[in-house]
């Protein structure tokens, strides 16, 4: 029998809650359980299909649906196993095993931990050396690291953390409570498929101008809410509004990744740049190592923000539905 909607809310509010404390507690899945990299296998089979730089076309459409028809399929099997699994438990277990379920299922549609430590670790790095600074960089970005100076690895690394606190973390959590396990689950799709395909030109010998269109403009439309929901939790994280933010944000190529980042160089009063391409607070100072742990503590004051909205939510839900 179908829980009632009143049990929905307080089960799937749980679910997050134990996602969040087994991402704290275990961090990430073994990658033979781990669904993020089942879906970069079926899009690493699909790039097959992009063509080499010397069959790039100014104008493909043929390979734009191609592209869009390898995604929808990817995408629908994502949809259709989520939903398979969460009416199984909302069917078939009581309340507090739902929460359990869906927790440790939604755990690896999500990543604070890694990101967090990774980020950190970038410092740690730098202060070993510039090179080994840059190694681990590489392990975050898909940039050319190997000429990026010291302040422009630190850079990255909280910029890195700013995006990423969106698309790894507020993004997955704001699918789930809208549309439960199958959102999440599409979402973390849509954005394995950018990163991975979503680039303008050449990148590893292809061309992904026409065959990654539909994946990039996929991500940018299911990211476009979060990623403003990510520069309220940073706000509130830091108890002031980030002023020029709008102005700042646009610098960026991304309709959504410059607010995150545009956010994290104004509350931090510093300047954050991809070499060539963009200056956020341009006239910031330079990061210092103790800006990157507060970029971090930003973003986990943000997450506890998060997590204590859903709580808001399932109470309201409680109130008014029956």
């Amino acid at each position: 029998m179908p829980l009632p909607s009143s049990e929905y809310a307080i089960a799937f509010a749980a679910a997050l809650w134990i996602a969040l404390a087994v991402d704290r507690w275990l961090g990430e899945p073994p990658a033979a359980l781990h669904p993020v990299v089942w879906m970069g296998r079926y899009l690493g089979m699909g790039s097959r299909i992009a063509p080499r730089m010397h069959q790039a076309k100014a104008v493909d459409l043929p390979m734009f649906f191609c592209g869009a028809l390898v995604w929808c399929v990817g995408a629908m099997c994502v949809w259709g196993i989520a939903m398979g699994l969460q009416t199984l438990a909302m069917l078939h277990l009581p309340a507090w095993a739902v929460a359990l379920a869906l927790g440790l299922l939604f755990k690896p549609l999500f990543a604070w931990r890694m990101l967090r430590d990774e980020v950190l670790a970038v410092e740690a790095a730098l202060g070993v050396s510039l090179d080994a600074g840059r190694m681990q960089l590489a392990r975050l970005v898909s940039r050319d690291v190997e000429r990026l100076s010291e302040r422009e690895v630190r850079e990255s690394a909280i910029e890195s953390l700013a995006e990423n606190l969106n698309d790894s973390l507020v993004a997955p959590v704001f699918w789930f409570v809208l549309l439960g396990l199958p959102g999440a689950a599409l979402y973390r799709f849509a954005n394995t498929a950018d990163a991975m395909w979503g680039y303008r030109g050449e990148r590893s010998g292809r061309d992904w101008t026409w065959f990654g269109k539909w994946a990039a403009r996929a991500d940018d439309v299911l990211s476009w809410i979060p990623a403003r929901i990510t520069v309220a939790l940073l706000a509130l994280a830091a108890w002031r509004w980030p002023g020029g933010l709008a102005f700042e944000a646009r610098r960026t190529p991304s309709p959504n990744s410059g607010w995150p980042m545009a956010a994290m160089a104004l509350l931090l009063g510093v300047r954050l740049a991809k070499p060539g391409v963009y200056a956020l607070n341009a006239e910031g100072a330079a990061p210092t190592p103790a800006d990157t742990g507060r970029a971090a503590q930003l973003g986990q004051r943000g997450v506890l923000l998060l997590a204590g909205a859903v709580l808001l939510i399932a109470a309201a839900m409680l109130l008014f539905v029956p």
